[in-house]
C-alpha cells in the first residue's frame, strides 16, 4: 500500500510557525510516521491539491492500493481528490462546526466526514462528539499519537523521583528565572536571547512542576496555573514552576506573562519561563527532573506534553474532561474540576457561542497543588504507584503496537503474518482431513 502523509506544517518550517494554528499537527503526523512505515510505502506531499492524484494514478497503474491521510482539521481537508482521503484530526469541544461561512462548505465538517466517509481523531470524547452530529455507526476511530515508546525509553534511563537533587539544563533560547530576577528593576524586561556558543543554564531542584504550550493558545489557561501556583507556594522556596513555551515571537511570548509575575509578587517559589530550543538529551533531562506534568487547560484534543511525561512515569495535574477522560485517573494524577462555560469554534471568525469548553475551577487548582506537594514531600511510595501507573496506563493509551492494531483494523491493512497463519492453517486443515 501507498501512505500518502501530509500537514500544512513540515519539518523545515516548525521552528518558524512554532504557535501558529494548526502546528501541532506536524508533531503528530511525526508521531505516526514510524509506524504508518510498517503499514506500507510512506510518501510525504506538501502540494496535496496536485501531488495526490498523480500518485494515486500511478499507485493504481501498479497495481497498487493507495490512500491520503491528511493531518489537518476538517475544514483544510481537500474534499474533492480521486485518492481516498482519511482526516486525522483533534477536536476539544463539545460540539463539531455544522454551520457554513464565507461561502466555505468544508467550514460545515458533517459535509466533509460525509464526503470523505470515514475519519480518525485522537480521544473516545471526539469520536462520541462527531457520532452525536453523524450517525452513530458513523466509521471513526480514536488513535492516539503513539508516544508512549519514545518516553518509556526515557522513564528507563532516569529514576523518577518526586523531589530534584539538581539537574543542569541548556537552553539555546530566552530564560527567565525568578531566582534571578530584580522584580524593581528588571520584572517586565526580557533578558537576551542565548546563542548556540553560548547557552543559557539553569539548575532545577525540590519540587517541579511543569508544563509545555504555545502561550498565545487561550485554552492552555497559564495565567491560572501560573497565579496559583505563585499564591499556594508563597512561602515554599523549594516548589518551582517550569513553563516551557512553544512559540517562534519572544515579545508575543512572554506578553503578559512577565506582567502576571510582577503582579503577584513577592513570593519566595520559583518560575522558570523557557522559550527556545533544548536539545534532546537536555529536554530528557527536564522531563527527568520534573516531579509533575502540569495542565489547567479549558479543553484538549489530547495533549501531546502531558501524554509523553506520563508515559515518562511523571504523574499530572490536570483536569479529566475531554480527551484527558481516556488516560487521566485517581492512581495516576491529581484532579482539578472544571464546569462547562459557553464558547465559539475556534476557527469561526463570528464567534458566534456553539459550543462549551471547560472552566477550570481555580480553589481545585490550588488544592491539586498542594496535594501533590504534600506526596512529593512525605510519601514517596505513592508517589511511586503513581509513577508506576502513570507510565502503565499510558502504555495501554499510546503505545506504537496499539497505534498499528487500530490503522491496520480501520484500514483493512493485514497483519504481514495473516498470510502465513493463513496457510499454516490450511495445511492444519489439510492434515486434520487426512
Amino acid at each position: 500500500m501507498i501512505i500518502i502523509i501530509y500537514s500544512e506544517t513540515y519539518k523545515g518550517a516548525v521552528a518558524k510557525r512554532l504557535g501558529e494554528s494548526e502546528y501541532s499537527y506536524y508533531f503528530v503526523l511525526k508521531e505516526y510516521r514510524p509506524v504508518l512505515e510498517r503499514l506500507g510505502i510512506v510518501v510525504a506531499v506538501g502540494d496535496p491539491a496536485n501531488e495526490v492524484d498523480a500518485l494515486y494514478r500511478s499507485a493504481a497503474a501498479h497495481g497498487e492500493s493507495c490512500i491520503f491521510l491528511s493531518f489537518t482539521p476538517p475544514h483544510q481537508t481537500l474534499i474533492d481528490l480521486e485518492c481516498p482521503t482519511i482526516p486525522i484530526f483533534a477536536w476539544e469541544f463539545d460540539t463539531i462546526p455544522s454551520e457554513v461561512w464565507h461561502g466555505d462548505a468544508r467550514n460545515d465538517w458533517r459535509i466533509v466526514f460525509d464526503k470523505l466517509g470515514r475519519a480518525i481523531t485522537h480521544s473516545d470524547f471526539a469520536v462520541r462528539t462527531v457520532k452525536a452530529a453523524m450517525e452513530q455507526d458513523y466509521p471513526i476511530v480514536t488513535i492516539p499519537a503513539p508516544v508512549w515508546d519514545r518516553f518509556d525509553a526515557v522513564r528507563q534511563r532516569i529514576t523518577p523521583c518526586p523531589i530534584c537533587a539538581g539537574v543542569d539544563i541548556s537552553v539555546i533560547g530566552t530564560v527567565v528565572d525568578t531566582f534571578a530576577l530584580d522584580f524593581q528593576a528588571e520584572a517586565r524586561r526580557l533578558p537576551a536571547p542565548a546563542g548556540p556558543e553560548a547557552p543559557a543554564r539553569f539548575t532545577l531542584d525540590g519540587v517541579i512542576y511543569c508544563s509545555v504550550f504555545n502561550p498565545r493558545d487561550g485554552r492552555k489557561n497559564w495565567h491560572d496555573m501560573l497565579c496559583a501556583f505563585c499564591l499556594t507556594f508563597r512561602e515554599n522556596p523549594d516548589a518551582t514552576l517550569v513553563f516551557k513555551l512553544t512559540h517562534h515571537d519572544r515579545a508575543l511570548a512572554f506578553e503578559h506573562m512577565l506582567e502576571t509575575i510582577y503582579r503577584v509578587s513577592p513570593f519566595k517559589c520559583r518560575v522558570i519561563l523557557i522559550l527556545g530550543y533544548l536539545e534532546e538529551a537536555d529536554y530528557e533531562k527536564m522531563v527527568g527532573a520534573t516531579s509533575y506534568a502540569l495542565n489547567a487547560s479549558a479543553g484538549e484534543g489530547q495533549c501531546l506534553p502531558l501524554m509523553e511525561f506520563m508515559s515518562a512515569g511523571k504523574p499530572s495535574i490536570a483536569p479529566r474532561n475531554t480527551a484527558l477522560t481516556d488516560y487521566l485517573n485517581d492512581d495516576n494524577s491529581f484532579r482539578i474540576a472544571s464546569s462547562l462555560e459557553p464558547w465559539c469554534w475556534p476557527h469561526d471568525p463570528r464567534q458566534a457561542f456553539r459550543t462549551r469548553r471547560h472552566r477550570i475551577d481555580f480553589a481545585s487548582l490550588m488544592q491539586a497543588y498542594r496535594d501533590s506537594y504534600d506526596v512529593a514531600k512525605t510519601d514517596p511510595e505513592r508517589y511511586r504507584l503513581m509513577s508506576e501507573r502513570a507510565n502503565r496506563d499510558l502504555g495501554a493509551h499510546c503505545s506504537q503496537e496499539l497505534t498499528e492494531g487500530r490503522l491496520r483494523a480501520f484500514l483493512g491493512i493485514e497483519s504481514p503474518f495473516a498470510e502465513a497463519n493463513k496457510a499454516q492453517a490450511r495445511v492444519a486443515a489439510e492434515d486434520l482431513i487426512t
